[in-house]
């Protein structure tokens, strides 16, 4: 479903630009040494590809990585105390890697690109204290509000085919109507991390711009283009996106030792030729020798028009895996119902405006569990009738009795209305001199400015 992206230069006539790749292998970041999240997860795929010598073909070219920038993290997240405490070079390179491949999409430098990196980002909320899924910093979500910010784009379509719900993704676009998050991946019931449910559909102002595909355990390629097929692309069709992007987790594959589904290398591939996603950047995937080098490699080739036919898995036995008649109804009751709501997701936002009033409030808990970080938020969002209004977010961690830092953090959307924009940053100032929170923040997005107060020491950042 290749689109033309609004605002990038035009390919000279008669040249075709190639597929861009970055691998970013991480080989001083891990989170410890046996983990399944660590280098090899890239090394085996980039031996792969170089021993084929797709790297060597006109309708491949490799880039080099570089670092973001604590602005292009602090556009989406507020870190706790600060983006400093919170990532390393790695997981700043990871991040770069993303705009490296935007930049050059935008240019017409390539028609399309795959970032290989790690960490990975999907997991990773608006507000980080600390590391939960492997993930400290949203990879895709700061590499889509860098494309906005920079490029002027508005309506991106993000697509997360992670066996692993991408909630963290989930959490930063809840609001924006602008940003459409489909996300298919295993039965929160069965799998971390618990969430990806029908009726998680977004904020009261973006009603439907979220849609989750929970699959049951065991679902094969079968399945999983059902859902594609019948659902995503049709969705993607009305929404008319200036961008598809691919959240691009390769633990849907059958020998996945993190979780159950049954999916292909072939799989993968022709899923990614339909998807005809602009960017693809890695999350998940944990057969390291079994999965990840045939499917990185189906993906790359399908992505550069190049024959994937011959990508298969070793010990693949065409007709080893077979859905139930039971799974595909409860595959296709599922997709019916979602597209109900998809249907509907105008009549849902004038409900939801009617019902709540100036303000919309809601509480939460959130658990990293790779730091063991429980976090209790309470967030506020301005039920603008002229804009999306503005959010705030209140934020407590604690580590078992022990308590951590506590944050106040105002966002303020790109496209706010004057007026939402004075009251949030009104907001701002007064709220530097609440005892009730060690750090506030500011995400003032049309100014692309970012504030961060640390209200122990009274001194104020910006980038």
């Amino acid at each position: 479903m290749a689109a033309h992206v609004p605002g990038a230069t035009q390919p000279e006539a008669g040249k075709k630009p190639p597929t861009g790749l970055i691998f970013f292998p991480a080989f001083d970041w891990a989170i410890s040494p046996t983990h399944p999240e660590r280098e090899e997860r890239l090394l085996y795929t980039r031996d792969q590809i170089f021993e084929e010598g797709l790297m060597d073909l006109p309708e491949v070219t490799e880039y080099k990585p570089r670092l973001a920038e604590a602005r292009d993290v602090a556009r989406v997240h507020f870190c706790v105390p600060d983006v400093q405490a919170q990532v390393t070079e790695a997981h700043l390179i990871a991040a770069g890697s993303t705009l490296v491949l935007a930049d050059a999409l935008m240019k017409g430098d390539i028609k399309n690109g795959f970032a290989l990196v790690r960490p990975p980002g999907h997991h990773s909320m608006r507000v980080v204290h600390g590391n939960r899924g492997f993930c400290n910093i949203n990879n895709m979500a700061i590499m889509v509000e860098y494309l906005r910010s920079k490029y002027g784009l508005r309506r991106i379509a993000i697509v997360d085919t992670d066996v692993h719900h991408g909630d963290g993704t989930q959490d930063i676009f809840w609001h924006d109507p602008d940003v459409l998050f489909i996300s298919f991946h295993q039965d929160g019931r069965t799998l971390y991390p618990g969430s990806g449910f029908v009726n998680e559909m977004g904020g009261p102002q973006a009603l439907g711009r979220t849609l989750n595909v929970p699959l049951p355990p065991g679902t094969t390629d079968e399945g999983i283009h059902y859902v594609l097929d019948n659902l995503v692309l049709p969705v993607l069709e009305e929404f008319k996106p200036d961008l598809v992007v691919n959240s691009a987790g390769q633990d849907n594959h059958y020998t996945d030792p993190l979780a159950n589904m049954r999916f292909s290398a072939q799989g993968y591939a022709r899923l990614n030729e339909k998807l005809g996603p602009s960017l693809a950047v890695l999350e998940g995937g944990y057969a390291i020798e079994t999965a990840l080098p045939y499917v990185n490699t189906g993906i790359i080739q399908a992505m550069a028009g190049l024959d994937y036919s011959q990508v298969i898995e070793p010990d693949f036995i065409p007709g080893r895996f077979v859905q139930s008649q039971e799974m595909k109804r409860s595959i296709q009751e599922t997709v019916n119902h979602l597209l109900s709501l998809w249907e509907r997701r105008d009549e849902m936002v004038e409900e939801a405006k009617e019902q709540y009033g100036k303000f919309y409030r809601t509480k939460k808990r959130v658990f990293y569990d790779t730091d063991m970080i429980n976090e209790s938020q309470e967030e506020t969002v301005r039920m603008c009738p002229d804009c999306l209004g503005y959010m705030m977010v209140g934020s407590q961690a604690s580590r078992g009795y022990g308590r951590l830092s506590s944050a106040f953090g105002i966002s303020i959307p790109i496209h706010a209305c004057k007026s939402c924009q004075e009251d949030a940053r009104e907001e701002y100032q007064e709220h530097r001199s609440d005892s009730k929170y060690d750090f506030v923040y500011l995400q003032d997005k049309p100014a692309d400015r970012f504030r961060s107060y640390d209200a122990r020491t009274r001194n104020e950042r910006s980038c």
